[in-house]
């Protein structure tokens, strides 16, 4: 309701109450309470019309399960937190509000990301204390920038750190630093991974996990730290849904191999050899698809071929999300299906989510 809310006032500021209500087919005392609730947030006028205060954003994620596309929808309806002119950004997560895995991935590399550039910048769960916990027991706060304000507060003891490695559901967010080989958070992951699926990926997890957060240890270029985690989901009685996340804020994938086109894969560099959004996306693309594509030309590279051996028999989606588009790979077996989209807001980095299924 909030974000429909918000829309409307971006779209008509000085509308009234009533005519908010009439227009949005909502409750009149309903949308009282948003606004009233509010008041740092939104101005009532001499005339008793409401608009938002100047200079501040305002996102509202929905009070559901919130994937990373419903994060997306947020950021669209909210408007450019990253570019935008706005000097605060206030993020909301209402009642009933539960971030997945992917959508946390993205909200914590936004938040950081704002920070950064000094933004003032609000996580606001005064109405959504279980996220709340949530977050705090998932490590997401330990890498939270501290700028970031936390309402109604930040915790003074992470339950990450006091509990870490004793879930049976999760990895609690690891940092990847650049200077490491981040064997402990690979085999971390490997082994949640495995504990939920078949011993017989074992192999293929090290592969994959270890090449996401080699590349972003490799590639990020950018002076805030990339993190990890997994979680696992129950779908009915038997089916398991497990997301692994690997995100960094840095240049992109594009722009760390453009570098390397000319000398090493010139067919690649008389194709997407300019910048722009349409090149970037298709040299990502064939990046993800071909593999053996990296920005010293060596053998290792960006593809994800390993990963095929995970999605045997199992429907298998990676998702690689860079500052102007996404890219989703559905896998089965052999077969790859690449889904582009476009009309998203900016958050600057890569941002991979492998979404397995187990029967």
């Amino acid at each position: 309701m909030r974000e429909k809310i918000e829309a409307l006032l971006r779209k008509r500021p000085g509308i009234k109450a009533r005519e908010i209500a009439s227009t949005l087919g909502l409750e009149k005392r309903d949308v009282n309470v948003i606004l009233h609730g509010g008041l740092s947030r939104y101005r009532k006028d001499s005339s008793h019309g409401w608009s938002i205060a100047s200079n501040r954003l305002g996102i509202s994620l929905p009070g559901k399960w919130t994937s990373a596309a419903d994060f997306e929808q947020a950021l669209i309806l909210g408007g450019d937190a990253l570019r935008g002119p706005d000097k605060e950004v206030v993020i909301y997560l209402p009642h009933g509000c539960s971030p997945m895995i992917d959508c946390t991935a993205r909200l914590l590399s936004l938040a950081n990301q704002l920070a950064r550039i000094e933004k003032d910048v609000t996580l606001d769960f005064s109405q959504c204390l279980d996220a709340h916990s949530y977050l705090d027991r998932a490590g997401f706060f330990e890498q939270l920038d501290p700028r970031v304000v936390v309402l109604p507060k930040r915790p003074v003891l992470s339950a990450a750190s006091i509990y870490a490695g004793q879930s049976n559901t999760m990895v609690e967010f690891g940092s990847v630093d650049p200077l490491s080989s981040n064997e402990a958070l690979v085999h971390k992951l490997t082994d949640k991974f495995v504990q939920h699926s078949s011993e017989d990926y074992t192999v293929a997890a090290l592969t994959v996990f270890g090449e996401f957060i080699r590349n972003v240890a490799e590639h990020s270029k950018s002076p805030l730290a990339g993190f990890a985690g997994l979680q696992k989901y129950k779908m009915g009685r038997r089916r398991t849904h497990i997301q692994t996340v690997v995100s960094d804020s840095g240049v992109g994938i594009a722009a760390t191999l453009r570098p390397a086109l000319r000398s090493h894969y010139p067919a690649l560099h008389q194709k997407y050899g300019e910048g722009g959004l349409e090149s970037d996306l298709g040299l990502v693309t064939a990046a993800l698809l071909k593999g053996r594509i990296s920005s010293s030309g060596k053998e290792h590279g960006l593809g994800f071929k390993s990963s095929r051996e995970l999605a045997h028999k199992h429907r298998a989606i990676i998702t690689l999300r860079q500052e102007h588009f996404c890219i989703q790979l559905n896998l089965q077996g052999e077969l790859v299906r690449a889904v582009p989209q476009k009309n998203i807001r900016p958050i600057l980095g890569t941002h991979i989510c492998f979404d397995f299924y187990v029967d």
